[in-house]
């Protein structure tokens, strides 16, 4: 589902206006009423009210105007606030203001806190945030912050119009506070602040409605950022041909594991059979084959040279051997960081000829050296957390975790590959600037063992033959999926990596049944 920044929301407005000559005030009209029909429908159990709607000066109060007075043709108890003093309201929302006033719409004006004080003091069941819209970009103060304060204590149903007051709709940043809104209906495209934390906790359940904007029009505007979500994934999958045979569906090459850590690469290789991955072999450590060799029924074991537990350079030259007629290459999990293997991995990620992923180990390697990745001839995935993502890009936890989307598109952009930069809502950046968030997943995931399952998918959708984009993004989806089927069950604690991989497949099977109707 495509996803828009501020400015490009108010572009596509512009150009309905000028380009097609769809009068403001139409639009207008078209919102409020698509968002009242759905809120007769989601909160039918409430009728007739009374229902508070509270409006600011702006375009977004324009809107909530329209719906106070659609609420009252349905025969609703509607009553509207307008945080500004009366007469003040201009342009097309002044037109919806007089048309709410000339049908008999309670409305109440409060300029200063007394006012606004007096207003609230009603009895409502449910309320209406149409104070501030996707123009939003500093703190909000005063009247408008005391106004959100008491909407978040009232305790109520809130509907808010186009994204809760106080959410940045680019970034997903709370401007100081924010209201939290049951439900959140969006004209004609989602925002990127609905889609990315914490924005994405604000807006409680999306509805994205047609406000009359021409289709041509709207697919012309954004496309570098989408939300990946059951609709979007499902047309990245599909049924296995009846003649499907294990080597038709590619030879995944797993590099990982040192002593004390067979486990990750364990888990990467069983993450790329249940993904469907013809083949998997995974290359490691001779001291800890035997033990993978027991782990892993399925997969097969290339015992190397080891070095004090660890892969060592003299592990390369049977390695090059290993890749030749391997679809892809997983590297990384479990390596371990010492001197040898920082070496080894380093020619490893600049000599493959093949896809790769690279995870856990094989990105703290690049740390101070990402040039490297400017040499390879294939395409390449690098599945980071904040903390290795820090590392590669020379910048604090907390400066990554303040531009997510900005550090991943930058590192994408630099290094030709595609950047996964995993956590809640992981986004994913592709070489050409464009993004993918992530709509599936759960706190459940916070377990040791989740990133090395990925690694496993992404490597898996790599060997089947899908592009580096689609298999990071869809790799992504897979795997919080799995989690989300499982959170039913488990609930958000006690879940671990090897209960996910046993859901993968059904993950998969239920895109497949979506995309066919089946479900």
């Amino acid at each position: 589902m495509k996803l828009l920044t501020a400015s490009e929301m108010r572009a596509l407005d512009r150009r309905a206006i000028e380009e097609i000559g769809i009068p403001g005030v139409v639009l207008m009209e078209n919102a409020g009423r698509a968002a009242a029909e759905i809120l007769l429908r989601r909160f039918a159990a409430l009728a007739p009210g009374p229902v508070l709607v509270l409006a600011g000066k702006g375009n977004n109060g324009g809107d909530g105007y329209v719906i106070a007075r659609w609420l009252r043709h349905a025969g609703w108890q509607v009553r509207t606030l307008v945080l500004a003093e009366a007469g003040t309201i201009v342009g097309d929302a002044a037109i919806h203001l007089h048309a709410l006033q000339q049908s008999g719409g309670e409305i109440f004006f409060a300029a200063d806190e007394n006012a606004l004080d007096q207003a609230l003091s009603g009895q409502d069941a449910l309320l209406v945030d149409a104070l501030l819209g996707t123009g939003l970009t500093s703190d909000v103060r005063g009247l408008y912050a005391q106004a959100i304060d008491w909407i978040n204590a009232a305790a109520l149903p809130v509907l808010a119009v186009d994204i809760p007051s106080g959410i940045d709709a680019t970034t997903g940043k709370v401007l100081g506070r924010a209201v939290r809104a049951e439900l959140t209906v969006s004209f004609d495209s989602l925002k990127i602040g609905h889609a990315v934390l914490p924005g994405a906790a604000y807006a409680g359940e999306l509805a994205v409605v047609d406000i009359g904007i021409p289709v041509d029009l709207s697919r012309e505007t954004g496309e570098r950022h989408r939300l990946v979500d059951a609709a979007e994934a499902r047309k990245q999958v599909s049924p296995r041909p009846l003649t499907g045979h294990k080597g038709a569906f590619g030879h995944l090459l797993v590099i990982a594991g040192a002593t004390g850590k067979s486990g990750a690469a364990a888990m990467a290789a069983e993450g790329g059979l249940r993904t469907g991955a013809g083949l998997v072999t995974v290359a490691c450590p001779d001291c800890i084959q035997e033990v993978l060799a027991i782990k892993l029924t399925e997969a097969m074991t290339a015992p190397l040279p080891s070095v004090q537990g660890a892969l060592g350079a003299a592990a390369l030259p049977e390695l090059k051997a290993l890749w030749a007629g391997k679809k892809a290459l997983a590297i990384g999990p479990g390596m371990g960081q010492g001197e040898e293997t920082v070496a080894l991995l380093r020619e490893l990620i600049r000599l493959c000829p093949h896809p790769v992923v690279l995870d856990a180990d094989a990105v703290n390697a690049l740390a101070g050296c990402a040039e490297i990745l400017l040499e390879r001839s294939a395409p390449t995935v690098l599945t980071p957390h904040p903390g290795e993502m820090g590392r590669l890009a020379g910048a604090s936890i907390e400066d990554i975790e303040a531009d997510r989307i900005g550090t991943a598109r930058r590192f994408a952009e630099t290094y030709k590959v595609v950047l996964v930069l995993k956590g809640a809502r992981t986004v994913t950046a592709f070489p050409d600037g464009r993004v993918r968030i992530n709509g599936s997943g759960n706190p459940g995931m916070a377990s040791g063992g989740m990133g090395d399952v990925l690694t496993g998918i992404i490597g898996a959708l790599l060997a089947q033959g899908a592009p580096a984009e689609e298999a990071a993004a869809l790799g992504v989806y897979l795997h919080g999926r799995a989690a989300d089927r499982l959170l039913p069950l488990l609930g958000d604690a006690g879940m671990i990596a090897t209960d996910l991989l046993r859901e993968l497949p059904a993950a998969r099977k239920e895109l497949i049944d979506f995309a066919s109707g089946e479900a």
